[in-house]
């Protein structure tokens, strides 16, 4: 295992693994300094910085943070990755990848071609050598896109995942936030709800309450009820409406069974998903949320820093070629992530490291409420990653999930985005809001009293 060192200031720092180094090299964040990672003074995270941009790239393939023996995910990592696509970047140093990615030679066709060639180490790594507004540049370049119902990640394009949830999955209450969100132009991601329950038959009832509206109305767009992987392998077997398979991941094999999963799992499901064969503009019909601190909660993080293994769970969605990835960035709390400052910079990260490895990443861009953060700082991420090309965001009515109790974006922020920015929904999406005349003649959307749309709640509640 090699040591590495810098000298700074008269002292000379040492670390004595890889790993150890990039723990030291991020910015500073609750969860690392929980368990004992964190840089010990500023001073020891920018020596550790100036040794870290010395490290060449090819280092990162022969010294896994993570014993290839003991860990699924570097198996992963290690077994799928393209030497012939790396080659054009292999000679460089972190540092010197830092300023090519920064470069006009790094352009999004580029950045695309490499994708395969990059290890979720090396995305992480050089992300701890950037600025905010570099992890802003370069994931801008970055274009994933998507297709299942609605095509997702096309230039000038936001996505929304419309988020019904209920604390009881009462339908009348489901549909009160469904409609909301349909007649503020949200949902071209996907409708998505996070179950009050995990049992079949009440998941199945949600499945056919989306599956029902989207058909009647002809929404082009995909649902999801958030249950366990195993639970959506047993309602497909049933016959149930099931157009995306959902899993919350992480970068561990441990963390992962702390879920439940494992990857033949994961691959069982995918099989199963696929065969149905429900899109219509496209076939990507995998769903994953991850979050920085999951590792870490789980005790399976084998000591690297939180942001690294976080981008070491984006090698599983790799794998699946899923629709969607978000990071839920603020919802594990300020164990792990303290403040909006520290939200910001994770959620920048994320989206980054996720561009950077091929992924159409979003974001639930959230805060629990005993974080030291406010909506001031949910605006800030907002404008940030929508700057930064974000494929989706995730919308809640009012920007209050009344069912897992934390605070997100709402429809009315996801217009705003689109507004400033000059984004539009998802081509598909956008023409359906059209034909239901929700559009006025400069694309905005129009106030309306008395839509046929209103009628999903009256139906429903009976």
């Amino acid at each position: 295992m090699s040591t590495y060192t810098a000298a700074l200031g008269g002292h000379r720092y040492r670390f004595g693994s890889l790993a150890r180094l990039l723990a030291a090299a991020s910015p500073e964040r609750s969860g690392d300094r929980l368990a004992g990672l964190a840089a010990a003074s500023a001073q020891e995270r920018v020596a550790a910085r100036w040794a870290l941009a010395e490290v060449p790239l090819a280092r990162f393939l022969a010294e896994p943070l993570i014993p290839y023996e003991d860990d699924d995910v570097t198996r992963l990592i290690v077994d799928t990755h393209d030497a012939a696509v790396f080659a054009p970047v292999a000679g460089l140093t972190v540092g010197e990848f830092r300023e090519w990615l920064l470069s006009e030679a790094a352009d999004t066709a580029a950045l695309a071609a490499l994708a395969p060639g990059l290890t979720p180490e090396m995305t992480a790594a050089v992300s701890k050598l950037m600025g905010n507004a570099d992890l802003v540049a370069v994931a801008r370049k970055v274009r994933v896109v998507t297709a299942f119902r609605s095509t997702i990640g096309l230039p000038g394009r936001l996505a929304t995942r419309l988020q019904p949830n209920h604390p009881t999955d009462d339908p009348a209450g489901v549909a009160a936030a469904l409609l909301d969100g349909l007649l503020l132009g949200s949902g071209d991601a996907v409708i998505g709800i996070n179950p009050a329950t995990d049992s079949p038959a009440a998941v199945h009832a949600l499945l056919d309450l989306l599956d029902g509206v989207i058909t009647r109305y002809a929404i082009p767009t995909q649902s999801c009820v958030l249950c366990h992987v195993t639970t959506s392998v047993d309602l497909i077997e049933r016959g149930a409406p099931v157009d995306l398979v959902f899993q919350s991941i992480a970068g561990t094999q441990a963390a992962n069974a702390s879920f439940g999963v494992t990857l033949p799992l994961l691959d069982e499901a995918y099989d199963a998903v696929r065969a149905l064969d429900r899109g219509t503009v496209g076939r990507n019909a995998m769903y994953f949320e991850t979050g920085q601190g999951s590792a870490l909660s789980a005790d399976a993080h084998h000591g690297v820093d939180q942001q690294t293994v976080e981008a070491r769970a984006y090698a599983v969605a790799r794998r699946y070629d899923p629709l969607l990835v978000n990071t839920v960035v603020g919802f594990i709390g300020p164990e792990y992530l303290y403040d909006g400052r520290q939200i910001l910079r994770a959620a920048l990260e994320d989206h980054f490291c996720g561009k950077l490895l091929g992924l159409p990443m979003g974001l639930d861009i959230c805060y629990t409420n005993h974080a030291d953060a406010d909506d001031d700082d949910i605006a800030t991420m907002l404008t940030m990653l929508g700057v930064a090309g974000a494929s989706f965001v995730i919308c809640t009515p009012g920007g209050d999930d009344i069912m897992l109790n934390y605070q997100s974006a709402s429809y009315h922020d996801a217009l705003y985005l689109r507004e400033v920015l000059g984004l539009r929904p998802a081509p598909e999406f956008e023409a359906w809001l059209e034909s239901m005349g929700l559009l006025d003649e400069a694309g905005g959307l129009r106030e309306v009293n008395g839509h046929p749309l209103t009628a999903i709640g009256r139906e429903l509640a009976a």
